[in-house]
């Protein structure tokens, strides 16, 4: 169980109270103007606080005119602790000593005295005790600095740790957005393109009716997911495990129900990064909902090869045979690739090809990302 301190204030009044004691001890109360030394020398302590070397002063007649300690030294601890200037601090406990080790009157001083045996020690003693308070104050502004670094230093840790926690999120957000665009638009798309074909072709008015509420439903739903992704998408990160993840062993069921005649042309190893089989599924699968969505009724051609330490993916389409629906797009797909690719030290390139299709081409280093 902590003790509480008391507050300030008392404490100032016990200090005033014992300084006030402690000059009423050594003065005779007849005499009046060292009486009122003393008295000014205890009440000064007030002031300590707000004025700190005007109340040193106050209190040098009291150690001038009495042997009362109490007030002198209690306002040079408190000009010490408050203060930075250690020449002052030098000079004001030089001149309490001075003033402390020196007889009153000044008229009463004989020179061939200070050269005796004990008033050396008496001078000693009293630079000493001078001292104290100084080395003290100046103890307790350092306690006080370094307490202040200190809480400052926390706030700072502090502040790291909520800036680590919202870079986690962030990282998350982006990688939840990425696996969204990735996945759902993937199959909201091929639905809703599949639907738009039957549609058009639907042999009664019911099927042709039934293929269009789907695809307004999918159409829908693809504007609501770029929206989900825009709001979740955030600057470049490292992206964080999601499960499940697909890898290379997934890309012939991909081409396969992609809905589209697709060619897969590949003679990679089954020992490749995980990150690497990754990256490479996704670019495929956005090729290929980007053929479907933009290029109805073409061909694409998917070619990975892995020759001198790297990984080339090439997916190219022919040109289209019929009108493309107008789907929602917001064009993150390719920017999503192009980070997926920064982070593992490749690129991405796209762009139309000379027969009127488009070609979209990934490269990665691979043993960097083991």
């Amino acid at each position: 169980m902590s003790l509480r301190r008391p507050p300030t204030v008392l404490l100032d009044i016990g200090l005033v109270a014992f300084a006030v004691a402690d000059g009423w001890a050594h003065i005779d109360v007849e005499d009046r103007p060292t009486a009122a030394c003393a008295l000014l020398g205890g009440l000064a302590l007030m002031l300590r606080h707000r004025l700190p070397l005007t109340t040193f002063v106050l209190t040098l007649p009291t150690a001038l005119v009495t042997d009362a300690v109490v007030a002198p030294m209690a306002a040079l601890y408190t000009l010490s602790s408050l203060n930075r200037h250690r020449f002052l601090l030098a000079g004001c406990a030089l001149l309490y000593a001075i003033i402390d080790f020196l007889p009153w009157p000044w008229s009463s001083l004989d020179a061939t005295e200070l050269s005796q045996t004990n008033n050396v020690f008496h001078l000693s003693y009293t630079l000493a005790t001078a001292a104290a308070p100084v080395f003290l104050g100046q103890l307790v502004q350092a306690r006080r600095e370094l307490s202040l670094r200190l809480a400052d230093i926390s706030e700072a840790r502090e502040q790291e740790r909520l800036l680590t926690a919202q870079s986690v999120l962030a990282k998350e957000r982006a990688q939840l957005a990425r696996e969204m665009h990735d996945v759902v638009s993937h199959q909201v798309s091929l639905i809703a393109v599949q639907a738009g074909a039957l549609q058009v072709g639907g042999r009664d008015a019911e099927t042709r009716q039934a293929a269009a509420t789907i695809r307004r439903l999918s159409v829908q739903t693809l504007e609501e997911l770029r929206h989900m992704v825009g709001v979740l998408r955030a600057s470049g990160s490292r992206p964080t495990e999601l499960t499940p993840q697909p890898s290379l062993a997934d890309l012939e069921h991909l081409v396969e129900a992609s809905g589209i005649e697709a060619k897969l042309e590949t003679d990679l190893p089954e020992d490749l990064p995980p990150t690497v089989q990754r990256a490479v599924y996704r670019t495929v699968q956005e090729a290929l909902t980007n053929v479907r969505k933009h290029a109805p009724g073409a061909a694409a051609t998917i070619r990975i090869r892995h020759r001198d330490g790297a990984l080339r993916a090439t997916v190219t389409n022919t040109a289209p045979t019929r009108l493309a629906f107008d789907l929602p797009s917001a064009h993150n797909g390719l920017i999503g690739l192009a980070q997926r690719a920064e982070l593992l030290g490749g690129t991405v390139t796209s762009g139309p090809t000379a027969q009127g299709g488009y070609e979209l081409l990934l490269e990665l280093p691979i043993e960097q990302n083991r």
